[in-house]
């Protein structure tokens, strides 16, 4: 059996790697990828190896007066941008946003990790999973002197079961095969975040180190650069479903319910994606998006697309945020709150009053903010 998963937004699933501003250069709206040995051995011939060493160490970008031809004639890769007005906002940006996270690849390529995957269905299924009483265990656990490094394992656990007889070990999924490099773009993500105006709320773009720009001028803010799958890119690898756990003895002995199956997981992880979907579509109604709202709601006709032929659909990789990682939706819970509370890195979102959270990551599509990163549809065949 083989799976198969399609990107419906642009898909980053990295391996913690990124390309510093020293890696490369931009040249004709490309982010061209310089093979550093091929240099060091050409300048090494000459005089000029120094300097190029020192401004490798000293500046924030390569000069391109002095080393574009570099760019010419000494790329190991050369990216696109998805649309050529980044050019101009990469010419502007400093700091962080000059790190571009790529994609996750070995040495023959770029690849998505089968245990990406399986994770994002460990999640939809906690979720599915969820029982009267667990946000209130997690709570007293957090309440204790000493706050666990993994406070909702127990919920987990309850939800899926113990390691030797977790629900989630009836499917495996495998690394997928290579795709070629002309299936990837560097894409523009701003983050957006909600302000009070009135009675309801404004748009804004984030800035860095902190504030926000109006909500009508995003080029204000500060971008963000990412080598991330197209949509319609698809991944294939092994897929395998271990029907030994589904013999009626086996079944009984680890506590399965009845029915166990990959329709039930599949199903399990659509639960969870029409709920976040609702949950993204409130948000881009607050932040007054229309053309986040029309991708979304594009998302739920494939969702229930997908529902009738037997696939899944969810949110997978880098840029979801705290909402496409977690097992609970209802951020307004009294309990889901005096649990994150407890952590000071959320204190603040959450004494703003505001909805939380408050930002999202927005991919813009054409220089326009348009959908969030990370859908895809999975299916087995």
């Amino acid at each position: 059996m083989r799976y198969r998963l399609t990107c419906l937004t642009p898909l980053l699933v990295g391996d913690g790697r990124r390309l510093s501003p020293i890696d490369y250069m931009v040249w004709k709206d490309h982010v061209n990828v310089l093979d550093q040995w091929r240099i060091f051995r050409l300048l090494a011939k000459g005089p000029r190896l120094d300097s190029y060493l020192t401004q490798l160490k000293n500046a924030e970008k390569l000069d391109f007066a002095s080393w574009g031809g570099f760019a010419q004639n000494f790329a190991g890769r050369r990216i696109p941008f998805e649309n050529a007005a980044y050019s101009a906002y990469w010419n502007r940006a400093i700091g962080d946003s000059l790190h571009i996270p790529t994609f996750a690849a070995s040495a023959s390529g770029a690849y998505l990790p089968g245990a990406a995957i399986k994770g994002a269905l460990r999640t939809g299924m906690v979720f599915a999973n969820w029982r009267d009483g667990m946000l209130q265990d997690v709570l007293k656990r957090v309440q204790g002197e000493r706050t666990p490094r993994r406070p909702a394992e127990i919920v987990e656990t309850q939800a899926l079961g113990e390691a030797g007889a977790n629900r989630m070990r009836l499917l495996s999924a495998g690394d997928s095969t290579v795709i070629p490099a002309s299936q990837f773009k560097i894409y523009l993500l701003r983050t957006s975040t909600l302000q009070p105006r009135g009675q309801g709320f404004a748009l804004g773009w984030k800035q860095s180190p902190r504030g926000a720009a109006d909500g009508a001028r995003p080029e204000d803010s500060t971008p963000t650069f990412a080598e991330m799958a197209v949509p319609g890119t698809t991944f294939q690898g092994a897929w395998n479903e271990k029907a030994f756990f589904l013999q009626p003895e086996v079944r009984r002995a680890v506590r399965w319910p009845d029915g166990m199956s990959r329709a039930r997981i599949f199903e399990s992880v659509n639960v969870y994606a029409s709920g976040l979907l609702n949950l993204q579509r409130q948000y881009a109604s607050w932040a007054g998006m229309g053309l986040l709202d029309q991708s979304l709601e594009e998302l739920e006709k494939r969702l229930a697309q997908a529902r009738e032929k037997g696939s899944c659909l969810f949110c997978l990789g880098w840029g979801g945020g705290l909402s496409a990682k977690t097992g609970w939706l209802d951020t307004n819970n009294a309990d889901y709150r005096q649990i994150l509370e407890q952590f000071t890195i959320y204190n603040r979102a959450l004494a703003s009053k505001l909805p939380f959270p408050k930002t999202r990551r927005i991919v813009f599509l054409n220089n326009r903010p348009a959908t969030l990163p990370g859908w895809v549809e999975l299916s087995v065949e």
